[in-house]
């Protein structure tokens, strides 16, 4: 299987995940399927044989002291690329999950988060971490004020 065919597998795979936490979260299926760790396995899987494969005494140096010019020689290269790109599925998909989590424990909104966290991971935890606060500071109090007029 070539590196374009792993890297399009990768991206087709976590969709169903997303579009589970996105648009059924409350769905019994989301939750028994969100509580399984063996999409990241898989993905982890896939991240270690890239990475493996992409390490060359290039590759290393340029890790092992890293600067901005060296890192982004080290990125051009499309197998380097495709790992840091299942990198970033693995941990954004991760994040997503616990934002995920959050809500369903919280009841905090979490689809705006959630569809940040798909396209832009740390956007997406920013969003769900300013959301939950929102929630917390004033929705809260106004529950308070609720219950004592």
């Amino acid at each position: 299987m070539t590196i374009s065919q792993l890297f399009d597998i990768a991206n087709i795979f976590v969709l169903p995940f997303w579009a589970l936490m996105i648009f059924l979260p409350n769905w019994g299926v989301t939750r028994r399927v969100m509580e399984s760790y063996l999409p990241f396995v898989a993905l982890a899987g896939l991240y270690i044989y890239l990475f493996i494969n992409s390490i060359t005494p290039e590759s290393t140096a340029a890790l092992s002291n890293p600067q901005l010019a060296d890192i982004a020689n080290f990125f051009a290269d499309e197998n380097v690329a495709a790992t840091g790109w299942i990198h970033f599925l693995v941990m954004d998909l991760f994040v997503g999950r616990w934002i995920y989590w959050e809500g369903q424990k919280t009841g905090v909104w979490t689809i705006h988060s959630l569809a940040l966290c798909l396209f832009a991971g740390p956007l997406g935890l920013l969003s769900h971490i300013l959301t939950a606060w929102i929630g917390q500071k004033f929705l809260a109090k106004a529950e308070v004020e609720s219950t004592t007029a």
